[in-house]
């Protein structure tokens, strides 16, 4: 069965993803709106688009989601496997999906303290320069991390060396 519905999920993606099949909405979207007049625009002719649309609508949220879960796997295997390779990383950070909230939250902290420490301004000195503004700190607090255009998530800092 999961086979079957890979296969199906795969190849609904690749198809409805596809230039073609925009073309082929846009065609249907037309051709519904030309009839509008043979039907009188009734009640009818907008009950048609209504649960044709509400019906692909459904299905789609379902593919979306398996293809979803899927580049997800895939790119979360990736990176379990550039930690793994990775020389002095922890390999305790491979699969950190399966960590509760509560550890996922407490990793979190761990990670403060240690930007904190790298910094050398302890973990509330951390906090109180990335939140004055300090632009080679993070909202964690680590050097060389500023937070990006919309203020959300971090970016690198390039920092300008001489050759």
């Amino acid at each position: 069965m999961k086979i079957f519905f890979h296969s199906i999920a795969h190849g609904a993606s690749k198809a409805v993803g596809s230039a073609y099949a925009f073309i082929a909405a846009l065609v249907l979207l037309v051709g519904w709106l030309a009839t509008g007049p043979l039907f009188d625009f009734s009640d009818t002719w907008q009950l048609i688009i209504n649960t044709f649309t509400t019906i692909v609508t459904f299905l789609m949220v379902f593919l979306i989601q398996n293809t979803q879960n899927r580049d997800s796997l895939g790119l979360h295997l990736k990176l379990d496997e550039l930690i793994r390779a990775t020389q002095g990383a922890r390999n305790t950070m491979i699969d950190l999906a399966k960590l509760s909230d509560q550890q996922l939250t407490e990793l979190e902290r761990e990670f403060e303290r240690i930007c904190a420490q790298e910094a050398g301004a302890g973990p509330e000195g951390a906090r109180n320069a990335a939140s004055a503004g300090a632009s080679d700190a993070a909202p964690g607090g680590c050097p060389g991390v500023a937070p990006n255009a919309a203020g959300t998530a971090p970016r690198p800092v390039r920092q300008n060396r001489p050759a």
